[in-house]
């Protein structure tokens, strides 16, 4: 065997009894304080009415198309629209897929690296240089047809961080793109009820400038008989104007949702209307869960805890320029000066050995960027444990906003009520010449402010459903964050929308295939 076989077996040897070395710190998903279970759940603090009812223990998920709870065709129709349309999602789905591909690309450096350069050189020595007789002046055709080979052995874990880190990122990429869609559909959903809340003020200002017309008749009648000043005349007319007024001034409000409703479903707001529809709804039973089952279920935690894991990993790779770095190389191929022996045995060449290359000294530099790693890795624990702690926040903010709302709602109802019995005693006393119109304009005014108040409730209660769902993350769990080996798959991943299984814990850093 000669030399250079020799050297490239003893190194080859080397390299199967050589144990590579991992060099970042073991990855654990950094512990978090969790509560056992939400402030406002307990029974004392909810009172099942119709306005307001729990979900039944066996609903202990949302699920895919969360919005179908509502029952509501124009609405899943609108977010159907949005998961199609939608400029922002689709931004966050090209972030996505830009992140799957660094991870093919961090990958491919598991495996050595083939070029090749073929050439065909015509040359000629000058004469006026110091040449040989023989070679001065002539003209040399060179073929060559050269293979190179290069491979860097993992012996201490970097390329197996840099996958690491480049998989987390897409994970966290993958979360991110399913955080933008739960806000684009909440955001959607937001909208819808306030356009339903616009009608149903609409359709009650305009049952009201009806009453209000019927009440400025009478009292034209009256004064036409004498019984009714002209001041009662000019208030009646004054209240029926402002009322008008207000219905009016609806339209603005409804236009600009109109408009922003069809730009989340990536349509021209000149090209998209919707149909007058008074909000009747009232919020569906929400399955709330556990605080513990929260981590599991929201994208942004999930995509704060994925990036926590790709800064670990970032830690090994700072690491590992420490240590020396072995390339083994090799190249072959063919060469001639002429074309008819290019492609003969005597015309081939080769070379082949390992390299080691280390670095002796950087005043620091290593160590500095090893530093920065920490420091980064620190950072990113520090986000995600605020992450976490604000979405507890965000659920226990609309558990308290439906409980509160719920008995609001109550009381305004009781308000309506009371006041549609004051505006009828008001009238009757006015009739009967005991009190002045200027007691029935305060009684319309106050029974008016008190059904819009009561449609307002309504509205916000349906906006803190919508709240309340997305604080839970929706229908969306980690269970549909992409394995490693699905990132690196040749088709497109699939994006469920449907049911989904239950959570699973969170994948932990990618190993080496």
């Amino acid at each position: 065997m000669s030399n250079h076989f020799q050297i490239l077996a003893v190194s080859l040897i080397g390299l199967i009894l050589f144990k590579g070395c991992d060099k970042a710190p073991k990855y654990k998903t950094p512990p978090v304080q969790t509560p056992p279970s939400y402030k406002e759940i307990p029974p004392e603090n909810f009172k099942e009415t119709d306005n307001w009812k729990f979900a039944r223990p066996k609903d202990d998920v949302i699920r895919g198309k969360w919005w179908e709870m509502f029952n509501d065709p124009q609405l899943n129709s609108l977010e159907e629209q949005v998961n199609i349309s939608n400029q922002n999602i689709a931004q966050a789905d090209a972030n996505f897929r830009v992140a799957r591909a660094v991870v093919k690309e961090s990958r491919s450096q598991y495996f050595p690296t083939v070029t090749t350069n073929p050439s065909i050189v015509v040359s000629r020595a000058s004469s006026g240089t110091t040449q040989s007789n023989n070679s001065a002046g002539r003209v040399v055709t060179t073929y060559s047809l050269p293979f190179d080979a290069s491979w860097e052995p993992d012996l201490w874990g970097r390329i197996r961080n840099t996958v690491s880190a480049s998989a987390s990122e897409a994970q966290a990429s993958a979360a991110d793109l399913e955080n933008v869609r739960l806000s684009v559909e909440a955001e959607l959903a937001f909208d819808y009820y306030e356009v339903r809340s616009l009608d149903a003020q609409k359709e009650l200002l305009d049952s009201t400038v009806e009453a209000y017309q019927q009440e400025l008749n009478l009292t034209q009648v009256r004064f036409q008989t004498g019984i009714a000043s002209d001041e009662d005349v000019a208030q009646a007319e004054t209240q029926l104007e402002t009322t008008q007024a207000q219905a009016t001034d609806l339209g603005i409000q409804r236009a600009q949702l109109e408009h922003a409703i069809a730009l989340l479903t990536g349509q021209p707001a000149s090209m998209f209307s919707l149909s007058i529809a008074p909000l009747k709804a009232a919020p569906p039973p929400i399955p709330i869960g556990l605080p513990s089952q929260l981590l599991e279920r929201r994208p942004d935690i999930a995509a704060s805890e994925r990036r926590v894991a790709e800064a670990n990993a970032q830690i090994g790779v700072t690491k590992a320029a420490f240590f020396p770095a072995l390339t083994l190389s090799a190249a072959a191929g063919l060469a001639s000066t002429s074309i008819a022996s290019w492609f003969t045995w005597p015309a081939r060449f080769f070379s082949v050995g390992p390299s080691l290359a280390q670095t002796l000294f950087d005043k620091g530099r290593r160590a500095a960027v090893t530093e920065q790693a920490r420091a980064q890795y620190d950072g990113t624990v520090a986000n995600y444990r605020q992450t976490v702690l604000t979405g507890f926040q965000e659920v226990e903010d609309n558990l308290a906003a439906l409980r509160i709302l719920s008995h609001e709602l109550e009381q305004q109802e009781a308000a309506v009520k009371s006041s549609e019995r004051t505006l009828s005693l008001a009238n009757e006393r006015y009739k009967s010449g005991i009190d002045s119109y200027l007691n029935v304009i305060t009684a319309q005014t106050t029974l008016l402010t008190n059904q819009r108040t009561a449609v307002n409730l309504r509205a916000q209660q349906m906006t803190a459903s919508v709240e309340l769902i997305k604080a839970l993350g929706g229908g969306w769990n980690t269970s549909q964050l992409p394995t490693p080996k699905e990132l690196t798959a040749r088709t497109p991943l699939p994006v469920p929308r449907g049911p989904v299984a239950p959570p699973t814990p969170m994948p932990g850093p990618t190993s080496r295939p």
